[in-house]
């Protein structure tokens, strides 16, 4: 009686350390888009404060205006080589965004309070955009 007693107590004993708990997790992966943002692209505002192209970003939805995180890059003004992200300022141009459903709207402001009219971008100018998804904890 003890062996069998025995037997089945080893077999138990094997059978739950031998048991493996697999931790399988499914994220979401950032979302990246790529534009290009053309010199005639940039519409001067009426009061002559600031220049802004306007990007249709159709992916930014309600979810990702409530939950999600948006960064944006812009290339360099000078070198077209490298990413600036936004907020920035460049010589006396600063550059900024607003973020909207459907789409981004990026600024170019003086800083400067002597000129108040911000240099236009002349040449073309990348525009990444990368939304990453968030869990939302109430």
């Amino acid at each position: 009686m003890k062996k069998l007693l025995f037997l089945i107590l080893c077999t138990t004993t094997l059978g739950l350390v031998s048991c493996k708990k697999d931790t399988i997790i499914n994220e979401t992966p950032n979302r990246t888009f790529i534009y290009t943002i053309q010199p005639n692209d940039w519409k001067l505002s009426s009061d002559g404060y600031n220049y802004t192209a306007t990007l249709n970003v159709d992916e930014i939805d309600d979810i990702t205006m409530d939950d999600e995180a948006v960064l944006v890059y812009l290339t360099h003004p000078i070198n077209s080589t490298s990413y600036v992200q936004v907020p920035f300022t460049y010589d006396v141009n600063t550059y900024s965004y607003e973020l909207y459903k459907g789409g981004i709207s990026i600024d170019i402001q003086s800083s400067d309070a002597q000129v108040t009219t911000p240099a236009k971008p002349t040449k073309p100018m990348t525009a990444k955009i990368i939304i990453i998804p968030s869990n939302f904890q109430p």
